[in-house]
């Protein structure tokens, strides 16, 4: 999300922006060159698992400055390589406007809590469209930084959530795969529905 914004839903959980006030002109133009880097749903990238991170270089740092800019950009607060098209086991993720960006390379989720919450959710993948979504509310994942160095995280809330969704993207799985039957169907009904809209006024 911009500094200008806070989060105030998990719905926003990687940024739409559909549903906030108005960006002014130059942030909108901003937001929508970030978005034409996304990948959207239908993508195969999306639905494969991604290769690990075996090189730490400059290379892997400016891609991941790279995802930060995007992610900035569209408003997103995590962001996963799979969604720019890349195979790799890489995600950065930015908890509130102030907050530095942290990546995590190769994540692996090595605990998670009993405790569990039902919360909507979106993604910068399938716009416009937000789920409810079944997590755990504590984890704890052990990765690495873009310096090879080791991570451990201990997440509680948006946080663990959001790490938690990136991680999907990592495994070629997405939002609508982890919601009801039932959220399923209507978000597909309104991802007709925009495009049947969008048609019309083209």
């Amino acid at each position: 999300m911009s500094e200008e914004r806070e989060i105030t839903e998990v719905e926003e959980l990687e940024g739409t922006a559909e549903d906030v006030a108005p960006l002014d002109p130059e942030a909108e133009a901003r937001r929508v060159a970030a978005m034409s880097f996304i990948r959207r749903l239908g993508d195969p990238v999306l639905k494969s698992s991604a290769t690990p991170v075996d090189r730490f270089d400059d290379s892997l740092r400016k891609q991941v400055s790279r995802m930060a800019g995007i992610m900035g950009d569209a408003f997103g607060v995590g962001l996963a390589a799979p969604q720019l098209g890349i195979s790799q086991r890489l995600l950065i993720y930015r908890i509130g406007p102030d907050a530095p960006v942290h990546a995590l390379a190769n994540p692996e989720i090595e605990w998670v809590s009993d405790d569990q919450d039902v919360l909507y959710e979106g993604c910068l993948s399938i716009p416009g469209i937000t789920v409810d979504v079944e997590r755990p509310v504590h984890v704890r994942v052990r990765a690495l930084d873009e310096d090879g160095e080791t991570r451990l995280v201990e997440a509680s809330g948006l946080e663990a959530r959001v790490i938690q969704h990136e991680i999907d993207h990592l495994d070629g799985v997405l939002i609508l795969d982890r919601t009801t039957r039932d959220e399923r169907k209507r978000a597909l009904r309104e991802l007709r529905e925009a495009e049947r809209a969008r048609d019309e006024a083209a």
